[in-house]
């Protein structure tokens, strides 16, 4: 998923002209839910995620977990942060109950307990990468690397349990993805039909992955540009790609094989502050602000999520 704010000295991000498709203003159609939830200040969010009930957002300044209802706007810290820790993309598994959280530059991936937030396990695959997106399939945690052309994979045991930490492997990429030299490559990552979906963050690109050998297929994009890509969300064949940089989020519409997608609408917000990521919930989507280019972000700075209609 994202976090330019933390290779500001070595990566510049370069917007685009203004989109192709007419913005969508976020309207009236859930009023009864809060516009703004605004997170613990000093925050510092990169992902969110979703029970289907509660969001949960990640801290990349020492891997907290908040938990909040967006019924209401009321939230608490699930897990306190640490030393030496860091969330970026998170994810819920349903099926153990587990938040899988990626570690960007410490190359970590943890499972951790949904209702208390509890560390279960933890996956280490070596420094020098930036462990960025990540998602939960039947089989695996596949995350994004956004420093190299690898996915950090963990298999997944069919018995439900969380798996041993000598599981973890990596799967290299192949085939139409070409990293682009320092900058962020692949970012956010979902699911769909036995094959991933990612995006890179530095040209725009999606591609289709076998999530079996890597071999890596670009999905042809129409009517809709995503340049600064960062986290994806799934509803449907609705594919939400937030673009971080340009405070916007697209909505493309998918074929059942994941080769083509077209361009839906664009959401976009005056609260959207660089959003890093999104999650449905509640019939909303659901944009956490990183604020990726204030330099010298304090205890003080405020963070918040920005609730946006989801696309007709």
């Amino acid at each position: 998923m994202r976090a330019f704010r933390l290779l500001a000295a070595a990566l510049t991000v370069v917007g685009m002209s203004a989109p192709m498709l007419q913005p969508v203003a976020a309207g009236a159609e859930q009023r009864a839910l809060p516009r703004r939830i605004d997170l613990p200040r000093g925050w510092q969010p990169e992902g969110i995620t979703t029970d289907g009930t509660s969001l949960y957002v990640g801290s990349l300044k020492n891997g907290a977990i908040w938990k909040a209802d967006p019924s209401t706007g009321d939230g608490r810290v699930l897990a306190a942060g640490k030393r030496g820790r860091s969330a970026a993309g998170v994810d819920f598994d349903r099926r153990r109950n587990v938040l899988w959280v990626a570690g960007a530059t410490t190359g970590v991936i943890r499972a951790q307990n949904a209702r208390t937030g509890k560390v279960i396990a933890s996956y280490s695959f070596g420094k020098g990468r930036f462990l960025n997106d990540l998602t939960v399939t039947r089989r695996a945690v596949y995350a994004t690397d956004s420093f190299s052309s690898e996915l950090a994979v963990i298999p997944l045991p069919r018995s439900g349990r969380v798996p041993l930490a000598r599981r973890a492997r990596t799967l290299t990429l192949s085939g139409d993805f070409k990293p682009v030299a320092n900058q962020f490559n692949l970012n956010g990552i979902v699911h769909r039909n036995g094959w991933l979906l990612a995006v890179q963050s530095a040209n725009g690109q999606l591609f289709r992955i076998n999530p079996g050998t890597g071999t890596t297929t670009r999905v042809a994009v129409t009517k809709a540009r995503l340049l600064n890509g960062d986290g994806l969300e799934l509803q449907g064949d609705t594919l939400y790609v937030v673009r971080n940089m340009n405070n916007r989020v697209v909505a493309l519409d998918l074929n059942h094989r994941l080769t083509a997608a077209a361009g839906l609408a664009v959401l976009t917000h005056r609260s959207l502050d660089v959003p890093a990521t999104a999650a449905v919930a509640r019939g909303a989507l659901w944009a956490v602000n990183a604020r990726f280019e204030i330099t010298k972000p304090t205890k003080r700075t405020p963070y918040w999520i920005t609730r946006l209609p989801l696309a007709r």
